[in-house]
């Protein structure tokens, strides 16, 4: 079963070639997109800003008027005027919020889920004014119930602020805390509101307002602190301004007071000190907002720009490396196919030319003949195993010319001992045709035609030695033979003889060139037929002419042969064997091949229908004469 066959090499070089290259756009299409996601979501906090933050922003701070409005409006029962014309502008700020939030898209989860947490939080604010209209619920759960949906809206804001720059992110989120301790300074606003109506300062509100001042306080410090120069500079400037001691003094004072002790003579002054801090608070917050939008695009696009460098060389290197890589398996690969047919050449051309070449003629290779192979490369280990075929080359050079002088040296010592026994056997023939004439007793006569039959056959066997020599026998005629003597000249050099029966040939001749070489051709496969059946069986051998020339047939009665072993002895006979020492069993098919090679001739080997083997000869034309002539030497 033959090999199969491999995967090319260019193949296992691409796979090879492939994976870091795989890895390497991988990593770099992993960064870029990383990078990028970066950059692109920062450009997207200005769309956030203006459908989300701002119009929030917007309700937060209707909500905190409405809270206030809505305290004064239950401890004085007053206002509600101004507490309807509030909540319609709440319900507006409410309005324009969701509308614009709907359109946004692609928010993240948590996003998402602070979004819904914020409007559930203002579907419940018809409960909340519900209350407030009802006058059954205390100042301060109104002020928690509005703080309730405040609170809200900063948890929203706390995921907006996610974005990947760590320095903006932290200017943002102190902004946030900015603003959450605006909203508790709205809550204090409204709880003085309930403290001034009251006239004096109860343990719950006490505690709550403590509980206020520490948070605001605690988140104005803590923002203050992670803002950096110019976001901090108005906050600074207010907290060192008269209106923001004021208020602080307005703090420390209600903190200070007893249940049982009444508000101080400043207690006048403290919403007014509340609203001028309220006013303030409410600029700088505006301000610190719209400059913090205002960084975060050239940070975005500062990001982007470094995204676009770092990936455009990142995309430079990668293409790079496919281009190299490709270039550097298209040059092996050509060099390996180079060398590929560099060797295919010299197996199946020029070596296997050189050898049938001396396998006529020993004489030296030509330059031509033992040329080196080249192959363009510039890789070390090619230009080795170039090197090594060169090598290869020239001890199968050496091989061939050592066997092809070995061939020649064999053939000459076949063709001397063969020509020395025939000049030997011709002289005992005459000597016997001498001695048969001077006979005249019958068993001495008898014995001299068993000597001379002896003698013909050792004459035949010298033959085949000069034919496997690829030489011509002494032996030849001038003028054409008629086929019946071929064919008894070849009878009469098998040693059974007497069995063989040749039937009437038709009335044809063999020129006189071809005469000794068919019938030692003839003589080969009817001593076959003898030798491979029964001793009682005949071999009849049979002639008829043909379209094509004439075709004799050679029957014996043996056994036969396999239809593997005699399909490989017709491919043999088919073309003109080289004789191979290895094989001297088969030595007359050696010379029959020889002969039928040298002439034209068709040999072909077939089931007899008595069991054994029938040989077909087939004599073209180009050697039959047209008319039968007396035979002649």
């Amino acid at each position: 079963m033959p090999p199969t066959r491999g995967r090319p090499i260019a193949v296992k070089l691409l796979v090879l070639l492939l994976v870091p290259l795989v890895s390497l756009v991988g990593l770099w299409a992993f960064a870029a997109a990383l990078t990028g996601g970066d950059g692109m979501r920062l450009l997207g906090i200005n769309d956030l800003a203006t459908k989300l933050a701002n119009p929030s922003e917007r309700v937060n701070i209707e909500l905190q008027d409405e809270r206030l409005a809505s305290a004064e409006f239950l401890v004085t029962g007053q206002g509600a005027n101004k507490v309807a014309k509030q909540r319609g502008d709440t319900d507006k700020a409410v309005a324009t919020f969701r509308t614009l939030s709907k359109t946004l898209r692609d928010l993240s989860p948590e996003m998402t889920a602070q979004l819904t947490a914020l409007n559930a939080k203002l579907d419940h604010l018809a409960d909340v004014r519900r209350d407030v209209d009802a006058t059954t619920v205390a100042p301060l759960d109104v002020i928690n119930a509005y703080s309730q949906i405040v609170d809200a809206s900063f948890r929203l804001y706390d995921a907006m602020v996610l974005v990947p720059d760590m320095a903006l992110y932290k200017q943002a989120r102190a902004v946030t805390m900015l603003g959450e301790a605006k909203d508790v300074l709205s809550r204090e606003r409204a709880m003085v509101s309930i403290v001034l109506a009251k006239g004096r300062v109860e343990p719950r509100e006490h505690e709550a307002f403590t509980g206020l001042v520490a948070t605001r306080r605690l988140l104005f410090s803590q923002a203050l602190s992670h803002l950096d120069s110019g976001l901090r500079r108005p906050y600074e400037r207010m907290a060192a301004s008269p209106v923001y001691k004021e208020f602080l003094d307005a703090e420390d004072a209600i903190r200070g007071q007893a249940v049982t002790n009444g508000l101080p003579a400043t207690a006048a002054t403290w919403p007014i000190d509340g609203q001028n801090l309220w006013a303030a608070v409410e600029r700088n917050q505006a301000l610190a907002v719209q400059s913090l939008v205002r960084r975060v695009t050239p940070t975005a696009i500062g990001m982007l720009i470094k995204v676009g460098v770092a990936g455009g060389v990142g995309l430079i290197a990668v293409i790079a490396s496919i281009l190299l890589s490709l270039r550097f398996r298209k040059r092996l690969v050509r060099e390996l196919a180079g060398l590929r047919d560099a060797a295919t050449e010299l197996a199946e051309v020029r070596l296997a030319g050189l050898v049938r070449r001396l396998r006529t003629n020993a004489a030296p290779p030509t330059t031509e003949e033992i040329a080196p192979i080249e192959v363009k490369t510039r890789t070390s280990e090619i230009r080795d195993i170039v090197q090594a075929f060169n090598d290869v080359q020239s001890t199968a050079v050496e091989a061939a010319v050592s066997q092809a002088r070995l061939r020649h040296g064999v053939s000459q010592v076949f063709v001397n001992l063969a020509r020395r026994n025939q000049s030997l056997l011709h002289r005992q023939l005459l000597q016997l045709d001498s001695m048969e004439r001077a006979t005249e007793e019958p068993e001495a006569l008898a014995d001299l035609f068993k000597l001379d039959h002896l003698t013909t056959r050792m004459r035949r066997h010298a033959e085949s030695l000069i034919i496997l020599s690829d030489q011509a026998p002494g032996r030849g005629w001038r003028n054409p033979v008629p086929i019946l003597d071929v064919l008894r000249a070849a009878v009469a050099e098998v040693e059974e003889y007497e069995r063989i029966e040749v039937i009437q040939p038709p009335p044809i001749a063999l020129l006189g060139a071809v005469v000794t070489d068919v019938a030692h051709l003839v003589a080969e496969l009817i001593e076959n037929a003898t030798l491979f059946s029964p001793p009682q069986t005949r071999v009849d051998v049979r002639s008829a002419t043909t379209p094509h020339g004439l075709m004799i047939e050679i029957e014996d009665r043996g056994l036969g042969l396999p239809r593997a072993e005699l399909d490989e002895l017709n491919e043999r006979l088919a073309k003109m064997p080289e004789f191979d020492l290895a094989q001297s069993d088969r030595l007359g098919l050696f010379v029959v091949g020889r002969l039928a090679a040298r002439h034209g001739i068709k040999v072909t080997l077939a089931p007899s229908p008595y069991g054994g083997l029938t040989a077909m000869v087939a004599l073209p034309v180009s050697i039959l004469a047209d008319q039968p002539v007396m035979s002649g030497r």
